[in-house]
């Protein structure tokens, strides 16, 4: 193995610059054996490239050649087999496996052992060992100087160093000295020696000639240090002299520094005194002022107010630590707790006085309000006590038990004033409403203060006299484009109108002005989030608004602005229902007063949700007009009970139904109310209501009728209808008004066909019949030749209907239709228009079927439509 080692070396690797470290002998596992040599070997220059080189025989000759070669690198896995058990396989992972049998055992471990060392030293242990003998692998660690990869080469390679060029210089200059160096090396080798010795003499004698020199430098040596013991003797001298100055100075430095400790300790204690004196003494005058201040005048509630100020700030003043435990500062602390308690006490008697002395001077004032129809002004109180807004936030700030309690008398008492103020307020507005005290005694209303003791069913009564009286006036005043309600009816709407406008324009700023005033005396914030302090919402019929308590219980405060509604709810309380009281009036004296009703507290809903959606104004109107808009889709739903509950005469003629007349009278008022209203779209979902309900029961009425023909009723009841949504020009009801006017068109047109059959009623029975002749398939020239339809025949019946007999045809025919019209719709010429037209449509249509069906016979009707024109015109100028 060694020679082919050599061999190798010599042939491959040294041509290559590179040294073969170690050979194995292999074969591919599984296959013929073809002999080849695996060579792990390393490049002689440096970087060092590290490399396994497969090495194959030639087939052609003796000589070896390098088949294929990988990188170390690229060596991933060397797997023993076996660990134990000696095996002389193995597999080698590059970029894919190859398996090798060895020819031995050694020679595998010997190269496995090489391919290890060379992991260590050049790769950093990058390769997996797997399989391999944890024994084999601690022998090829290194170990000693001699140990290494590839032994004695390897390391003379890493410690052999070249010449520098002065080292060169001098062995050329050493050895053309000597000409021998080069033919004889021992002769000079043995000059070098003899060079040496001289030198080494050279060295000893220098040595020996310095002796004397170091014992002079010993003699020195030694009187310096005699010197140095005399300087240190002085200094210990001198160390002593300064022990006591020293001590002296420590003694001062001592003295100072307590000097120095006791003065800013002085400095600090001044400090605190100075801060307890500055931030913990109240001023004589302010002591006064709290214990004997007058809380009635101006000056003397400013100088209260700058002592509780005062006060609070040396209450909250921070103490530092270690100052409550000092006994003035108790003291001090016990002293202002007492002030405090005594001018909270003080304060809130003075102000519960005030608030019983406002509900007395208040009700002497109401005399002079009770005849007219406005609410006491509270402004002037309400600036007197804002003079205490200061002292209140004082008082809820140091004493919020006593600010709670003087919340609830005010609340009490205030409560009991403005109901007083409120309830009379609207038993003048409902006197006004319903007239003078003699009327008003009609709806229950009696004694000068206007108490409201009816009953229920008298209001009822009223309401269906003033609806009868609504249906008569209807169905007498009726005219063509103009409105059906009476001038009395227009007078007493307009006056509810304005009565309930001003109520409402009484009684916001009263609300707002009370707000304001408690947000600024009792200190209570009204701007929050809006989302805390929104209650639960209900929706009515399309009204999306807050329910709130109307009781007198205060609820559980979440915020200061909760606190502000539930204070307005308890002083309040009796708007609500007395708003609904007098919705009701205006209910039982007119339903249509809804509508104004409607639209005026729409508007004040609109106003005050702008102003602060979660006010108490905001949401008590909100939930009063939840009743509103309840009343007024009630007063629909009565509108169309009362159209499906109409009764008619069966001996008069029907003419233009109530309800018609009603829907015209409401749309009316409803479309002057509504002008640029913000609840449009309630009234239009009326309108579609009221207007479907209007149809339907025209329809069943002319059903019904026995007197009147059901096509005029229809006709006439239509044209009305489209009349009226033709004036009032209602946008939502285009549809229907095209639909009135399609009905009316169609059973005019149906009312004059079935009335002009009776006129000329043998001509039309002949001319039918020809016509029925035609349809079954008998040629138009072929009927004059049918017994019953011969020229003879149609003779007979034209002689039995000269221009005389037309005209009085006609004439009975106009008073008929005019029997069955009514005046103020005044349709009658328009009908007998129609009849005209049709008729001499008729005339040129059986003219037509003569010169048809008997052409050439030369007969004629006895009459033109000249004469047709003339006996139309006479007829209706005679009448």
């Amino acid at each position: 193995m060694t020679a082919i080692k050599h061999a190798l070396q010599r042939d491959i690797f040294t041509p290559s610059d590179e040294r073969l470290l170690s050979i194995v002998n292999v074969c591919k596992a599984g296959k013929k054996k073809k002999n080849c040599f695996l060579c792990a070997t390393v490049t002689t220059e440096r970087p060092v490239q590290v490399k396994v080189v497969k090495v194959k025989k030639s087939d052609k000759g003796d000589f070896y050649k390098r088949q294929i070669a990988w990188a170390l690198r690229d060596l991933a896995v060397v797997d023993a087999k076996d660990a134990i058990k000696e095996s002389p396989e193995f597999d080698l992972h590059f970029e894919k496996i190859y398996k090798w049998v060895a020819s031995s055992t050694a020679e595998k471990n010997a190269f496995i052992s090489c391919i290890w060392k060379l992991n260590q030293r050049y790769l950093r242990k990058k390769i997996d060992f797997v399989n391999v003998s944890s024994q084999l692998l601690e022998e090829s660690v290194p170990s000693g100087e001699n140990q290494s990869v590839t032994g004695g080469d390897e390391e003379a390679v890493d410690e052999y160093q070249e010449l520098n060029a002065r080292e060169e210089q001098d062995i050329e200059i050493m050895m053309e000295g000597c000409e021998c160096a080069i033919s004889n090396a021992e002769a000079f080798a043995e000059k070098l020696s003899r060079e040496l010795q001289v030198l080494d003499g050279a060295n000893i004698q220098s040595i020996m000639a310095s002796e004397k020199q170091v014992n002079t430098l010993m003699q020195l040596l030694d009187e310096a240090l005699k010197e140095v013991d005399q300087i240190e003797l002085k200094l210990s001298s001198y160390e002593e002299m300064l022990q006591s100055v020293k001590e002296q100075m420590d003694q001062i430095s001592e003295s100072n520094h307590l000097i120095h400790l006791s003065n800013t300790n002085n400095v600090k204690l001044l400090s605190e005194i100075e801060f307890l004196v500055n931030h913990m003494d109240l001023a004589k005058g302010h002591i006064k002022a709290l214990q004997e201040g007058d809380l009635a005048s101006s000056r003397g509630i400013e100088a209260c107010t700058n002592a509780a100020d005062a006060l609070l700030q040396c209450m909250n003043v921070a103490l530092r630590p270690g100052h409550d435990m000092l006994l003035a500062v108790k003291q001090q602390q016990q002293r202002f707790s007492d002030l405090r308690e005594h001018f909270a006490r003080r304060l809130a008697s003075h102000l519960n006085n005030v608030f019983v002395q406002q509900g007395h001077d208040q009700s002497s004032t109401l005399a002079q309000h009770s005849a007219e129809l406005t609410l006491p002004n509270h402004h002037p109180f309400h600036r007197d006590l804002l003079r205490y807004a200061k002292l209140m936030e004082w008082l809820k700030s140091t004493d919020y038990g006593k600010y709670e309690g003087l919340t609830k008398n005010y609340m009490d008492y205030l409560s009991r004033l403005y109901e007083r103020e409120i309830k009379d307020f609207f038993e003048v507005a409902k006197i006004k409403m319903t007239g003078t005290t003699k009327e008003s005694k009609k709806f229950g209303l009696h004694g000068s203060s206007g108490k409201l003791t009816g009953s229920t069913s008298s209001l009822n009564k009223l309401s269906v006299q003033s609806s009868g009286n609504r249906r008569s006036q209807s169905s007498s005043l009726l005219d063509m484009g103009n409105m059906s309600a009476s001038d009395l009816d227009v007078a007493d709407r307009t006056k509810f109108d304005k009565i309930f406008e001003q109520v409402l324009s009484e009684l916001e700023p009263l609300c707002l002005a009370e707000q304001d005033f408690i947000s600024k005396f009792f200190k209570l914030q009204q701007h929050q989030n809006m989302s805390a302090s929104m209650t639960e919402a209900e929706d009515v019929d399309g009204v999306s608004l807050s329910r709130q308590h109307s009781s007198g219980t205060l609820p559980p405060v979440s915020s200061e602005k909760d606190m502000i509604r539930q204070m307005m709810i308890k002083i309040f309380r009796c708007i609500e229902p007395e708003l609904n009281n007098l919705i009701a009036l205006g209910d039982k004296i007119d339903s249509f007063n809804s509508l104004y009703m409607l639209v005026k507290m729409s508007h004040h809903v609109w106003t005050a949700q702008n102003v602060d959606p979660a006010s108490f104004l905001s949401t008590t109107l909100g939930n009063v007009l939840v009743t509103v808009k309840r009343n007024f889709d009630k007063c629909i739903s009565n509108q169309i009970r009362q159209m499906e509950e109409v009764k008619i005469s069966k001996k008069s003629k029907v003419g233009i139904l109530p309800f018609v007349a009603e829907f015209e009278e409401f749309a009316g008022l409803a479309e002057s109310i509504f002008k640029n209203a913000e609840r449009r779209g309630d009234l239009d979902k009326a309108y579609t209501k009221l207007i479907r309900g209007v149809f339907v029961n025209v329809e069943k009425v002319a059903n019904e009728s026995q007197k009147t023909p059901r096509d005029v009723v229809m006709m006439e009841n239509f044209h009305h209808i489209f009349a009226t949504l033709s004036r009032l020009k209602i946008s939502c009801l285009e549809a229907e008004k095209k639909e009135a006017k399609q009905k009316y068109t169609d059973h005019l047109q149906s009312y004059v066909i079935y009335s002009l059959g009776q006129p000329l009623e043998k001509l039309n029975h002949f001319f039918e019949g020809v016509e029925a002749r035609v349809a079954q398939g008998i040629r138009e020239e072929e009927v004059s030749y049918q017994l019953a339809f011969n020229k003879q025949e149609l003779r007979k019946v034209i002689k039995e209907y000269p221009g005389k007999e037309v005209k009085k045809g006609l004439d009975n025919l106009y008073k008929k239709v005019d029997k069955h019209l009514c005046e103020e719709e005044n349709l009658l010429q328009v009908v007998w228009h129609s009849m005209q037209d049709e008729f001499i449509r008729q005339y040129k249509h059986f003219e037509g079927l003569i010169a048809r069906c008997y052409p050439g016979s030369g007969v004629t009707m006895e009459f033109t439509i000249q004469d047709i024109l003339d006996y139309c015109s006479s007829i209706a100028q005679s009448h």
